[in-house]
């Protein structure tokens, strides 16, 4: 048996259990999405940001480019959101001093919720066939609607209790994200603070489940792969590789950023969203720690920003963009097709274990 024969292989029908992340904010195009599906790995869809007639759009595209399984990732609404207009005018009033394009909002938990089932409805009409879910639990009732209609659902935590209440909840697998992972972690059981790395988190929470485990956090070479696999995952999450990909829909500035960046740049910031998420440091995250305790908390934060981010995506001023990035940017330097990145990828894991796996296999027997 080979080091990709896994149980994450077999039941998302692919040939290698690599999971592309399912990074939200234009990231994620169809084009990226359908190359890693074509090279057997799973090619994902950030569908946070996106309206039910754009992800509508997304799904049809991929389809057109790949007769292979890909995974649909919704953010489930925040419980509640308190905030006063007040806040917004003080956190307003704090960007426009620094000159900074501001996004009028106006925000309640229903419209949230309302986009999300618009979401939920559009991956079943659709027949996706994996559908995961960031930042809580899905509804009893959404899982067994994806269930009966045979879809795959796939949870994210960052602490063994996270995962134990998605497993609870019906997830068929779930993927354990460690502390190294950029962007917004899946973090939604009071557990913000708890940080855990990848490497002590894997071991402890394929112990703690009866269903399959996918690594996520600071994987970005064959070695990381091979290591999550050996800790008790059956498959990895890898996003930093992908976002310099030619496929990829990231700003060049953005793709330039992962390439020339090193471990020890970035840092874990609520300025752009209001919920803490791991980026390249840069001028506005800087600008923003005097006003940390104005920070409205997410979604508004990052509702707020968005004009900022745009903004700076046209004028290519990374500055000014969040640039979301693991912890393993030393080993990301060099542009390359998704296909190119997974035979690379691929090729390392098959040489790393030519002469261990074997071992392991007779020892597990």
């Amino acid at each position: 048996m080979t080091w990709h024969h896994t149980s994450i292989s077999r039941l998302l029908k692919i040939e290698y259990p690599i999971v592309q992340a399912p990074m939200a904010g234009g990231i994620t195009v169809p084009k990226l999405i359908s190359a890693v599906s074509e090279a057997g790995a799973l090619g994902s869809v950030g569908a946070g940001y996106l309206t039910s007639v754009q992800l509508d759009q997304h799904i049809k595209e991929i389809k057109a480019l790949t007769g292979k399984p890909f995974n649909v990732n919704l953010f489930v609404p925040e419980k509640e959101v308190s905030i006063s207009k007040e806040d917004i005018q003080t956190m307003t009033g704090i960007l426009k001093k620094m000159n900074m394009p501001v996004q009028d909002v106006s925000f309640t938990n229903e419209t949230s919720y309302s986009d999300y089932e618009k979401q939920l409805e559009t991956v079943l009409l659709n027949d996706v066939p994996i559908c995961s879910f960031t930042f809580g639990l899905p509804s009893i009732e959404a899982v067994r609607e994806l269930k009966r209609a045979g879809r795959i659902v796939i949870g994210t935590a960052t602490t063994v209790e996270e995962a134990i209440l998605f497993e609870e909840r019906g997830a068929d697998v779930i993927v354990m994200q460690g502390s190294e992972a950029g962007g917004h972690r899946g973090t939604f059981n009071d557990s913000a603070d708890a940080c855990i790395g990848t490497m002590a988190l894997i071991p402890q929470g394929a112990d703690a489940l009866s269903v399959p485990v996918i690594a996520a956090g600071g994987i970005a070479d064959a070695r990381g792969i091979a290591a999550a696999l050996i800790l008790g995952a059956d498959g990895v999450q890898l996003g930093s590789v992908f976002i310099p990909c030619t496929e990829s829909g990231a700003p060049a500035a953005y793709k330039a950023k992962i390439l020339s960046s090193k471990e020890d740049e970035t840092v874990l910031t609520r300025a752009f969203s209001g919920k803490y998420a791991r980026g390249i440091s840069n001028d506005f995250i800087q600008k923003m720690k005097p006003f940390e305790s104005s920070i409205l908390p997410y979604p508004v934060q990052n509702d707020l920003t968005k004009r900022l981010r745009s903004h700076a995506a046209q004028e290519l001023n990374a500055e000014h963009m969040s640039l979301w990035a693991g912890q393993s940017l030393r080993l990301i330097n060099e542009s390359m097709s998704a296909k190119e990145v997974l035979n690379r990828l691929i090729a390392g894991v098959n040489k790393v274990t030519e002469s261990s796996w074997k071992d392991v296999n007779a020892s597990e027997s």
